[in-house]
This record gives structure tokens, C-alpha cells and sequence, in this order.
């Protein structure tokens, strides 16, 4: 189920990354697939055509983020779990003794209740995963707090149908490629304290406990790849958070004027998008905190850099139709370069 899971995940981001990639090339000959890949990303200003056919309302952005909130929260919550009682690093104050493993003579690889006995670095690898998905959940969190407060979508504001199934795929996958590797064990552990809890009931709900100095001390006894990875991470997360805000005055000022104007301040003086050049560095961050050692985490930041690039420079294009007068010196997303 492993081997099955992550290598789904893998098929996946390339099969999403390699259509970018190929629309991207500079050839005459792929003008057309790059028109059509190019109209199922565009949204908003960006979409020009009137024709409301296979799209749906820029507001259901909003439903990426309830989709990536509720999923993610799932995840980390069974993660955590599974590290605190299958994989700690650090000593636990009590013994763990249950019915099921009395019975099982504590053979039972997945009890609720088992004692650990796991390498030191598989452990550490749970407990980096758990990390990884709190800092998920931190972004996820923030994001539809502004879909919902900061960004008042136009009633005419449109999106590409295709780009909302892939914002929904995106928000499932992303967050199961950063805990995929464990994923399987896990399942296989909740699944066996649900069965635990139908046999045992009450007594085993009296039975779990918890000590929230281990939870969290494990998280802090994580190495220097992971903390590098989420100074990165927060970088690129309060650089986002201030270009959203920018692009949300915007969207109270356009409601006065019904003009678009172009936006300024934090990376908006350097580049057209910084608000995508944030999310490339918030993923980028993620994959220093992994260590760089996870290919799947790697395919899911190429699909990311993939993505926001091609909608960057369609956004870029926009601009330059749009003001005859805007600033020649930003790039579109990659500051200096592109």
C-alpha cells in the first residue's frame, strides 16, 4: 500500500507538471496547446472571455481552503497521535497495558497502546512529518481566513472549471505528499484503535492518555534542517500575508473607481506576482524542512513552481495590455531573472 500511494503521488505531480512544462517551450508548433492550457488556468481579471461556459465563480476559491483545512487537520491530528504513542523521542512517564495486548501477548505491530521499539531515525521521520503538516496547517489556515475577510470577489469574477478540480486535487494531494511515506502505518493504527474502542468501549477511552510536554518537546528536539525549513517557510508566509492585504485594498478601492490600478508595495516593487513568488518560497521552505531527502515533496514543489511561473507570466502579459505606463523593471515572478 506504501509503494502504491507514494507512487501514485509521484504520477501525479509529473502528469500535472509535464503539460506545463511542454506549454512553456518555445515553439510555434505548440501555440495552441499553450492558448487552450493557458485559458484552463486563467481566473478573474485574467479571463477575458465573456462566455460563462465550464466555469464557475472566483469565490469558490474558498472552497479549496475549507477542503485543505478540514483534510489537513485529519492528517496532523492522526499523525501526531501516531508519533505520540508509536514513535516517540523521548521518554514517556507511564506504561502502556492494555486488554488487546494482554490477550495478543503484545504482538499486535499496530495496538493503540503497543511500546515502541522502532529505529531512532524512523522515528524522527514520523516526527518531522507531523512537522511538516503543522506548518500546512498554519498556511491553510491563514489562506481561508483570506478568502474569506481579505478578498471580496467580484460577482462576475470567474474561473475555469478544470482550474477548480485542479485546486481541489491540489489541496488533498499536497498535504498527504508531505505525510505519505508514513501514511499507511497510520491508517493502520487508527483503524485499530477504532476496532479497540468497539470492543473495550468506555474502558478504553478511560485508558488513553496523554501528556502534552511530550507532544510537544518531541517537536522541539527536531533537527536544524526542519527549523531552517520553517524560518523559510515563515518568510515567504509574512511576505504572502502583506501581498494579499495589498491585493485586498485594491479589490475596496476598484469597487470606487470600477478600474483596476496596479498594485504597490513589499515584492509587488520587484515583481508582478509576489504573492505566488511567496507561495514558491512558503513550499520551498517545506522542502528544507524535509531535509530534501523526499522525492514525492520535490515533484509536489516542482508542480508548484511549474504552475505559479505559467500563471505569473500570463498574469505579467495581462499588465502589459492593460497600462500602457507599467513599471518596465518588474519581472513577473523570479526577481532579476524572469
Amino acid at each position: 500500500m506504501e509503494v502504491g500511494l507514494v507512487g501514485l503521488l509521484r504520477v501525479s505531480w509529473i502528469a500535472g507538471t509535464l503539460p506545463i512544462l511542454i506549454a512553456s517551450l518555445p515553439c510555434s508548433g505548440l501555440t495552441s496547446f499553450h492558448r487552450a492550457l493557458s485559458g484552463f488556468a486563467k481566473r478573474g481579471k485574467t479571463l477575458q472571455s465573456s462566455s460563462e461556459k465550464f466555469t464557475v465563480p472566483q469565490k469558490f476559491f474558498s472552497h479549496f481552503y475549507v477542503v485543505a483545512m478540514v483534510w489537513t487537520t485529519f492528517l496532523l491530528v492522526t499523525t501526531w497521535i501516531y508519533a505520540y504513542r508509536m514513535a516517540p523521542i523521548v521518554s514517556k512517564p507511564f506504561h502502556y497495558y492494555t486488554i488487546t495486548s494482554h490477550l495478543t501477548g503484545g504482538s499486535h505491530i499496530f495496538s493503540w497502546h503497543k511500546t515502541y521499539s522502532s529505529p531512532m531515525e524512523y522515528r524522527y521521520g514520523i516526527w518531522q512529518s507531523v512537522f511538516l503538516l503543522l506548518l500546512m496547517e498554519i498556511h491553510v489556515s491563514r489562506r481561508l481566513y483570506e478568502t474569506i475577510q481579505v478578498f471580496d470577489y467580484s460577482p462576475s469574477a470567474r474561473m475555469h472549471i478544470f482550474g477548480y478540480l485542479t485546486g481541489l486535487f491540489f489541496y488533498i494531494a499536497a498535504p498527504l505528499s508531505l505525510c505519505c511515506n508514513c501514511a499507511p502505518e497510520v491508517y493502520k493504527f487508527m483503524l485499530n484503535g477504532v476496532a479497540q474502542f468497539i470492543v473495550e468501549g468506555k474502558n478504553y477511552v478511560s485508558d488513553i492518555e496523554f501528556d502534552w510536554w511530550v507532544f510537544v518537546i518531541s517537536l522541539l528536539k527536531l533537527r536544524w534542517h526542519q527549523w531552517i525549513g520553517a524560518a523559510i517557510f515563515l518568510w515567504g508566509w509574512i511576505h504572502q500575508l502583506r501581498c494579499h492585504a495589498i491585493l485586498g485594498s485594491l479589490r475596496d478601492h476598484k469597487e470606487q473607481t470600477s478600474e483596476y490600478v496596479i498594485p504597490h508595495g513589499d515584492w509587488f516593487q520587484i515583481v508582478s506576482s509576489p504573492h505566488y513568488l511567496a507561495e514558491i518560497v512558503i513550499y520551498a521552505g517545506l522542502v528544507v524542512a524535509s531535509r530534501g531527502a523526499d522525492l514525492t515533496i520535490w515533484l509536489l514543489f516542482g508542480f508548484v513552481v511549474a504552475n505559479l511561473v505559467f500563471a505569473a507570466a500570463e498574469t505579467q502579459r495581462w499588465y502589459h495590455q492593460k497600462f500602457k505606463k507599467y513599471p518596465r523593471n518588474r519581472n513577473a515572478i523570479i526577481p532579476f531573472f524572469y
